[in-house]
């Protein structure tokens, strides 16, 4: 299987399948003498983790992350760096119930890749998906939290701003507001509405979808180039790559096609400092491909998760006609642990473009 890894100079290559002994990912091309321990990437692994409250999946996994290579102690100071080889890291799995795959393992999962992964390969692990299962975002929330280090000074921050039909009041946004509820939600209003909601999906077996809206602040101008490495379409695959990914869009995306020209135009004047100062960010931080300086705001829409109790309609491998209702356990809404992953897809797009404006400019 080909295309397991992502980026360019910053280059990430995952492995692993959802009931393996172990996921894992090498990270290459990360710069020497950055600073890095284990504890600073378990920390944005552990707000990913399954099993922290009952609207994610129960499997308990503790997501304990080793790593294997690319760091060692500076020589003047002790303090643990890079050391611009490769940085090996490593999650071992733990609590795989594989049995609860067995009946479907001659039959597709409506909704799920197993039809086009076995056309594609003649072959699938069916245990939870295997390959592309999303138990393999752990390493790219990993890798994320590395290439956070690549570019200081950017903040990187994830909320959940829609579920199923209810949005949020964006007159109630307040970042502090994600770490107190489940969701990930800067709304509390809509955090408590979204806590019942979901309880009535999760009882009765089903699930629902989400959008999540990314934001980096402190992206500095000219990352990106104008045709063919423009920042946004990079983002726009990197957040494609996730697991039940629908839809994409920078800045004001499709709400762009009702505006006026005066409307969408970002006026410019100089701020106190001398510097460009925008009146708006209908384009979400990106003009022509390339950072101009301003919030770069991605979103992207998640669909419900597949896996439901409900009986659907399928085929066995064989081609005979049957119903399939998937056992296991499943996130009622996969858009809740989606949040760091495309955070972390945010950081990884960031650091590769971070250096290749370097090897550029300078």
């Amino acid at each position: 299987m080909s295309h397991n890894s992502f980026g360019h100079l910053f280059r990430v290559t995952t492995w692993g399948e959802s009931h393996g002994p172990a996921i894992g990912c090498t990270v290459d091309g990360c710069p020497s003498l950055i600073a890095l321990t284990r504890e600073e990437i378990q920390k944005d692994l552990d707000r990913r983790r399954p099993g922290q409250s009952r609207y994610t999946t129960q499997r308990q996994e503790a997501d304990q992350v080793e790593i294997l290579s690319g760091v060692f102690a500076h020589p003047e100071t002790g303090e643990q760096v890079t050391t611009g080889t490769s940085i090996g890291l490593i999650i071992h799995n733990t609590d795989q119930r594989s049995k609860d795959y067995g009946n479907i393992a001659e039959r597709y999962r409506p909704g799920h890749a197993d039809y086009t992964y076995d056309a594609k390969y003649g072959v699938r692990d069916y245990r939870g998906g295997g390959r592309s299962s999303a138990r393999e975002t752990a390493m790219r929330v990993a890798a994320g939290a590395i290439a956070r280090k690549v570019v200081p000074g950017v903040t990187i921050r994830g909320a959940l701003v829609q579920m199923g039909p209810h949005k949020i009041n964006r007159d109630n946004w307040d970042w502090n507001e994600v770490g107190n509820n489940p969701f990930f939600c800067p709304d509390k209003e809509a955090a408590a509405l979204w806590a019942d909601y979901l309880d009535g999906i999760r009882k009765s077996g089903s699930s629902i979808g989400a959008v999540i809206e990314i934001v980096a602040s402190g992206v500095p101008v000219g990352l990106g180039a104008p045709i063919y490495a423009k920042l946004d379409q990079d983002l726009a695959s990197a957040m494609m790559s996730i697991n039940a990914v629908k839809g994409v869009e920078i800045g004001e995306g499709f709400n762009a096609a009702c505006l006026t020209g005066e409307e969408n135009a970002d006026e410019m004047r100089l701020g106190p400092d001398g510097q460009p100062e925008y009146l708006s960010n209908h384009a979400g931080g990106i003009l022509g491909g390339i950072s101009n300086g301003q919030d770069v705001v991605v979103r992207f829409a998640i669909k419900p998760t597949s896996s439901i109790l409900t009986p659907k309609k399928s085929i066995t491998r064989s081609g005979e006609e049957v119903d399939v209702m998937t056992k296991g356990r499943h996130d009622p809404c996969v858009g809740i642990r989606a949040v760091p992953v495309g955070e972390a897809m945010m950081a990884l797009v960031l650091a590769d473009h971070t250096l290749l404006h370097r090897a550029q400019q300078g």
